[in-house]
């Protein structure tokens, strides 16, 4: 695994890898909590399942709008301060659960979420690509892979902690709300401090440019089609992985209404985030012998299969199948993202703000997801069939440069 670190010139880049990596988990835990506050504020508030889907807009409309300034301000001050200001803008979003909650009131919690995401979407613009460059080109997608497993173990802790602290309370309890927030900002703030200490190493991609190159005439960004169509593909998989996540206590509380929401918060913590982080694990290893763009298009064909499975309503082989899904979820972001990194030369800074931009995709999908789902959840899962659909054309085809 060492070799998979180590630059051109033979020195390792393990321990700024290591750093990155722990933001990977960050990130995971605070979209793992989502999923449960989607079901508490549906109860608390008394809201439809398409009105709760504000809990994941408020969230992922934050990557529309600040993937290109997150990516402008990497591109002028680098990585490393792009990262301290995504763990700042992090951290203030999780301590304003606090006025929030005092204000007994939904909108401070989407303003809060807001917040919280557009650290998110910072880091995760500073964060990928820094990923895929911290060693040797070909390992690029087996690298980020390993980053996004622990991003798969935020997932299973995420709803563990969220459904202990939040679904375990009494739906009046507000400030139960904010304990696992303040967790999550304060452990931002030590990751931080790591960062402020450590010195990590500029990374300036194959084939950049400098400032005096930039004014030559040079082909445009937009011309890589493959690029594009990995944008696009990033909108439909965060669309598809955002609306299974968010209304799977829904789904299963339905299937089976002797199933308690703190018990299927459990089911989704031990059953499908757990089996996502092996998918991810184990994705890492499996692209050192198979070409990336094949594994993520037959993990998208086997998506196909089990959302329409789910729709179907089969007891428990729907909800096997269910939990399988998250399996074949677990490579597609990062695969994607590698696919429609690879050849971008001096465009991979502003092309990982645009592809980080697709992550709105997940601010649509749980509202119209609910919309669709409202009296009957298992139609409701038509949107993410879809969504894997086009994930298959993109490995098939349209990953080619």
């Amino acid at each position: 695994m060492k070799s998979i670190f180590a630059s051109s010139t033979g020195k390792s880049f393990l321990i700024p890898f290591i750093l990155v990596t722990s933001l990977f988990m960050m990130w995971g835990l605070a979209h793992g909590m989502l999923d449960v506050l989607n079901k508490h504020f549906q109860q608390a508030f008394q809201m439809s399942k398409a009105q709760s889907g504000l809990v994941q807009f408020s969230t992922y409309i934050a990557y529309a709008l600040v993937g290109i300034p997150a990516g402008l301000f990497m591109k002028k001050f680098g990585y490393k301060r792009g990262i301290l200001l995504g763990l700042f803008l992090y951290a203030v979003g999780a301590f304003g659960f606090i006025p929030a909650a005092l204000t007994q009131s939904f909108s401070p919690f989407l303003l809060a979420l807001f917040v919280v995401a557009c650290g998110l979407c910072t880091l995760e613009t500073a964060a990928n690509p820094y990923s895929t460059v911290l060693g040797p080109k070909e390992s690029a997608a087996q690298r980020i892979n390993l980053s996004q497993s622990f991003n798969g173990l935020g997932l299973v802790l995420g709803p563990l902690i969220g459904g202990q602290l939040i679904l375990g309370a009494p739906l009046d309890d507000m400030m139960a709300l904010t304990k696992p927030y303040i967790i999550l900002g304060s452990a931002v703030l030590v990751i931080a401090v790591f960062f402020i200490f450590t010195k990590l190493p500029d990374i300036k991609e194959e084939n950049e440019v400098s400032s005096a190159e930039e004014a030559l005439p040079q082909r445009s960004m937009w011309s890589y089609k493959h690029f594009i169509l990995a944008a696009i593909a990033q909108f439909f998989y965060v669309a598809a992985q955002t609306g299974i996540f968010s209304f799977f206590i829904n789904y299963v509380t339905e299937l089976d209404t002797t199933i308690t929401p703190l018990k299927a918060s459990r089911f989704l913590a031990f059953g499908g985030m757990l089996l996502f982080m092996i998918g991810r694990l184990s994705g890492s290893f499996i692209m050192a012998k198979f070409k990336a763009n094949k594994l993520l298009s037959i993990y998208s064909l086997m998506c196909c299969l089990m959302m329409i499975l789910v729709m179907l309503e089969l007891g428990k082989v729907s909800l096997y199948a269910l939990y399988t899904t998250f399996f074949f979820m677990s490579i597609m972001f990062p695969t994607i993202f590698a696919l429609g990194l690879s050849g971008m030369g001096a465009y991979t800074k502003k092309a990982s703000s645009y592809i980080v931009m697709g992550v709105a995709g997940g601010a649509f999908a749980p509202m119209l997801m609910g919309y669709i789902g409202e009296q009957h959840m298992a139609v409701g899962f038509v949107v993410p069939l879809i969504c894997f659909v086009y994930i298959a054309f993109f490995g098939l085809k349209g990953y080619k440069m």
